[in-house]
């Protein structure tokens, strides 16, 4: 993974530059021109790539006209954040970068939808059941690599628990029934998964649905994907789509407007919650016992 530091600061600062030049009408051209750097920085700068400087954004609050303002105040923050090193970067060998980014919205928003299918959500799963998942796909995730990838897992779930500075996490999260019937490891594994599935899907903050076979073919249900929620912009957020060859993120207001739609039509067929656990526990006692 590239060490860049926090994507969520990065994309903030960038989103709200390029709109403060949009509002300025003036052009990545014009800008640098003024400000005697490279139009490839001012770009760069735009769309998250790379560390933000914080002289670059001082040079550009100037520009904009808005220094000893609120935003002004925003853009200083997002940019010493940006610096940060996020804890997951300890893991950089192992993951690729798409997936390091998956991590940092994760750890960012105040809310993720998530959709699964035939895998588990990954934020309610036990370290046992993810150990033999990832030696069932050991062509993809490589054996030396496992207990790493494991225990980046069993970090990552904390956000449901405890966040420095930060509410835990709210998980909304429905998973196709196939990935409760579905063996994965052994029966004592699925036995022990599906009882803790049943007692942290109790939590405030976990809202766990399973989408039944019975229930009709709806669009996105074939894939699994994450729809992240930040506390500062919630009618925006963005989406990872998640498939065999890593994710695929959409950031437009439209496109995350859109899935939020298509989770809600999986989230309003499935079983409440009440009824999913229920599922659970007759699917355990049924094929796992």
């Amino acid at each position: 993974m590239a060490a860049y530091g926090r994507v969520v600061p990065r994309k903030r600062l960038g989103d709200e530059l390029r709109r403060l030049r949009e509002q300025a009408d003036r052009t990545l051209e014009n800008v640098a021109a003024e400000l005697m750097v490279s139009t490839s920085k001012l770009s760069r700068l735009e769309n998250a790539q790379g560390r933000p400087q914080q002289r670059d954004v001082r040079d550009l609050i100037r520009l904009y006209g808005i220094e000893g303002t609120k935003l002004a105040d925003q853009l200083r923050r997002w940019t010493r954040a940006a610096q940060e090193e996020p804890w997951w970067t300890a893991y950089s060998r192992e993951i690729p970068d798409e997936l390091g980014e998956h991590v940092d919205y994760e750890a960012e928003a105040s809310v993720a939808r998530v959709y699964t299918i035939p895998a588990l959500p990954v934020l309610l799963q036990t370290a046992d059941y993810a150990r033999a998942y990832y030696r069932s796909t050991e062509q993809w995730h490589p054996a030396a690599e496992i207990d790493k990838l494991v225990e980046l897992r069993m970090k990552r779930q904390r956000a449901l628990s405890r966040r420095e500075g930060q509410a835990p996490l709210h998980l909304i999260a429905v998973t196709h029934e196939s990935s409760i019937r579905q063996l994965v490891g052994s029966p004592e594994i699925m036995r022990a998964q599906l009882d803790h599935l049943v007692e942290r899907s109790t939590a405030p903050n976990i809202e766990l649905r399973i989408f039944p076979f019975s229930a009709p073919p709806l669009m996105t249900f074939t894939c699994m994907y994450a729809i992240f929620e930040f506390e500062e912009d919630s009618d925006s957020g963005l989406v990872h789509i998640e498939n065999h060859a890593g994710f695929r993120g959409l950031g437009s207001p439209e496109e995350t407007a859109e899935y939020r739609r298509y989770h809600e039509d999986l989230r309003g067929h499935s079983l409440t919650p009440d009824e999913s656990r229920a599922l659970i526990n007759t699917v355990k006692q049924q094929h796992f016992s």
